[in-house]
């Protein structure tokens, strides 16, 4: 098993078991059933971005005291040199990198992100999470797909969106880059 995915994972239980919510309502908060949810808390299961942010929102803390064990920090600046932010990689076709994870209190969660191309659709895998999404594509091109809906976005398009509508990107082509917000 992946040492950083049972580190979240023991953070996860940790955190649930000390605010005495049971793993049903967490469940439900990241939107599965119990028994899903709890191989999440046994690291056997690599964790999407959807859930981490759901669930660090039902914990009431910052998803990088998920991430890292670290809580951030900063309150009135945050300075992140180029490839300095904190990297994750949720399945292997996305990369994350955090670009304001030392902030404390944020009202939105910046990430520069890079989707591969992949055999697989990526309606197989749409998540869904609280607050609001806008992503703009820097390079490349990508497909959003939001519910029923498939919008193909290149360099210099923008999209804004209601995050709890099941979403998921896929690139076309080759890999896309883009910055994504999540506000709360």
């Amino acid at each position: 098993m992946d040492e950083r995915l049972k580190l979240i994972a023991e953070r996860l239980k940790a955190l649930r078991e000390i605010l005495d919510i049971s793993p049903a309502e967490m469940a439900k908060a990241v939107g599965m059933d119990e028994a899903e949810y709890l191989e999440y808390e046994t690291g056997n299961n690599d964790f999407s971005f959807s859930f981490l942010y759901s669930a660090a929102g039902r914990l009431g803390v910052d998803i990088v005291d998920l991430m890292t064990g670290e809580t951030p920090r900063l309150s009135v600046c945050s300075f992140i040199k180029k490839g300095q932010g904190l990297f994750m990689e949720r399945r292997k076709e996305y990369k994350y990198e955090h670009l304001a994870p030392i902030f404390k209190n944020k009202k939105m969660e910046p990430f520069l992100v890079t989707v591969e191309p992949k055999d697989v659709d990526a309606r197989t895998h749409m998540n869904s999470h609280e607050g609001h999404e806008f992503d703009y594509v820097l390079e490349g091109s990508m497909t959003v797909y939001i519910d029923n809906q498939a919008i193909k976005m290149e360099a210099g398009d923008a999209i804004y969106y209601d995050a709890k509508h099941k979403h998921a990107m896929q690139a076309e082509g080759g890999p896309c880059r883009f910055l994504a917000v999540i506000a709360k």
